[in-house]
């Protein structure tokens, strides 16, 4: 493996570091358990299936794809049904609402255990209606914030960047929540929520982790360990993947993904293998200065939903060791990727996949078009690839404007 990083000339190209410090000897230890678990899953897959509406969203195989990349399986992990949302965000946001208003109600009534049909039926809803959580996004977390707080019965601020798209603001405050707009990026949001909240004595509902501020960012990951189950269960039984590919953003979701996989797994786990958008690489520059780092770039990318400078440090403590490969890829590559996807070029009908959800895919299609990432990823013809598809077209305007075909044209054929 490269120890320094792997760039072309070119900026249309990919930029690699595999990580030094990935060890696929060391356990999962106790370290790794205390951020997520499998004890903590079973937890969160017997709230979450109990969910109206849940359902495993399935897992496509895109042969066609599998060619193109030169490979012999890829799974995608399609995720654009996932409850009302159309988002993986749906198990963490919400998930943690439950969790977070829960606390709160057991601490002001002892000794009774609080379940979510509790919250849903008002049971203690002159309690919740007094709280407020409050959160920042670039829009899917918030969304789901914005859709369980409704549900359990406690009002919402969501602060989204200036960059936030008009129909990820709708989509927000459609589930009732008060919007601000800050003039700023995702963190700049995060930073302005948090000092609201601790000024007004709200309760932060946060993906990103940072100092004095663990438990919620937990529980948000450990939520999307149910999609990550879904997946192993969904894998034919004698072909587990060789490689999985994820988005990364704080890093929340390549976390979750491969702390459930390392656990479940152990030496036996797939390459692991981060992906981020160039301008916005965080998990990127933190491996490779060896410790959490800001990223470098101005945040400006078509993947709205990945446009994150600052690393969670709860994510970066299963990365660290647990992720093989951080990749960065260029717009283009997801734009290129969101097209294929909708015409049908991975070998099966359209899947309509968002800007964010597919840069897992684009990293693999990327990397495997030119032979010294193929090499250095260990991309050879027999490998199988998982990827996750975490969002559908969550913005119906910014998906036209990038395909060309508005969602219910491509889900028509």
């Amino acid at each position: 493996m490269p120890q320094s990083p792997l760039q072309s000339p070119s900026p249309c190209l990919p930029r690699l570091f595999s990580n030094p410090r990935a060890d696929h000897e060391r356990a999962y230890g106790p370290s790794e358990r205390a951020i997520l678990s499998r004890a903590a899953f079973e937890e969160a897959m017997a709230e979450i299936g109990a969910w109206p509406g849940y359902a495993p969203t399935p897992l496509r195989s895109l042969p066609g794809l599998a060619r193109e990349a030169g490979i012999d399986r890829l799974w995608y992990k399609d995720e654009s049904t996932r409850f009302a949302l159309g988002s993986f965000k749906a198990l963490g946001g919400a998930y943690a609402v439950l969790r977070l208003l829960a606390r709160e109600v057991t601490a002001r009534v002892p000794g009774v255990p609080v379940t979510a049909l509790d919250l849903v039926v008002g049971r203690y809803a002159s309690i919740t209606r007094g709280m407020t959580v409050a959160t920042a996004t670039d829009g899917n977390h918030g969304r789901s914030v914005a859709w369980g707080a409704q549900v359990f019965g406690c009002a919402c601020v969501v602060y989204v960047p200036a960059a936030c798209s008009a129909g990820r603001r709708a989509a927000i405050e459609a589930y009732g929540a008060r919007l601000v707009v800050v003039d700023g990026s995702y963190d700049d949001a995060v930073r302005r929520a948090a000092a609201d909240a601790a000024a007004a004595g709200w309760l932060i509902v946060s993906d990103t982790s940072y100092t004095g501020y663990m438990d919620v960012p937990r529980d948000v990951m450990q939520g999307y360990s149910v999609m990550v189950e879904e997946a192993i269960s969904q894998l034919p039984a004698s072909e587990r993947p060789t490689h999985v590919f994820v988005q990364g953003g704080v890093g929340a979701l390549p976390a979750a993904v491969c702390g459930h996989l390392w656990e479940s797994w152990g030496r036996q786990r797939p390459r692991f293998v981060v992906v981020e958008p160039h301008n916005a690489d965080c998990l990127y520059q933190s491996a490779v200065a060896g410790r959490p780092t800001r990223s470098d770039g101005d945040l400006d990318t078509v993947m709205a939903g990945l446009a994150c400078g600052e690393v969670s440090l709860l994510a970066w403590a299963i990365l660290e060791r647990g992720a093989d490969d951080f990749l960065t890829i260029p717009d283009e590559g997801a734009v290129t990727t969101m097209r294929k996807l909708a015409e049908g070029r991975h070998g099966g009908r359209p899947i309509i996949a968002g800007e964010s959800g597919v840069a897992g895919l684009a990293g693999l299609l990327c990397a495997a078009a030119h032979e010294e990432f193929r090499l250095a990823l260990g991309l050879a013809p027999d490998a199988r690839v998982l990827v996750f598809g975490t969002e559908g077209a969550t913005d119906s305007e910014v998906y036209e404007r990038i395909v060309g075909l508005a969602p219910e044209a491509v889900a028509a054929g």
